[in-house]
């Protein structure tokens, strides 16, 4: 069956004085999911752990964000998590450190029966 983009969510997540990217990427999939309540996999015969779902996170490090802590944050559905250079880190004003924005783009798609390519 051929999948199908449904819907696309976006978010933008913070951590304030603790620099750490993955509480910054999860905060930003949680903004993006409060957006909305998906409910169309029914209307489609089908459940909500049908649905395939990419998350793409852009933050000032990839390499320091968990991907499974990423994905842990969905209710149902299979994830994809990319992480991707983007975001900013903002530096405090006392130089202790740095606070980090995370964005995130949260694509739900579903494999249709009978739907051509």
């Amino acid at each position: 069956m051929p999948l199908k983009s449904m819907v696309i969510e976006f978010g933008t997540g913070t951590d304030i004085r603790g620099g750490d990217y993955t509480k910054a990427a999860v905060r930003a999939v949680e903004a993006a999911l409060h957006h909305n309540s998906i409910t169309f996999a029914q209307a489609f015969g089908l459940s909500g752990n049908d649905m395939q779902i990419r998350i793409q996170i852009g933050v000032a490090r990839p390499g320091e964000v968990d991907k499974a802590a990423v994905a842990a944050v969905l209710p149902y559905g299979s994830a994809q998590v990319i992480v991707e250079e983007g975001g900013m880190d903002i530096p405090q004003a006392d130089g202790s450190g740095v606070t980090v924005l995370a964005n995130a783009a949260v694509t739900v798609s579903l494999d249709l029966p009978g739907e051509a390519r």
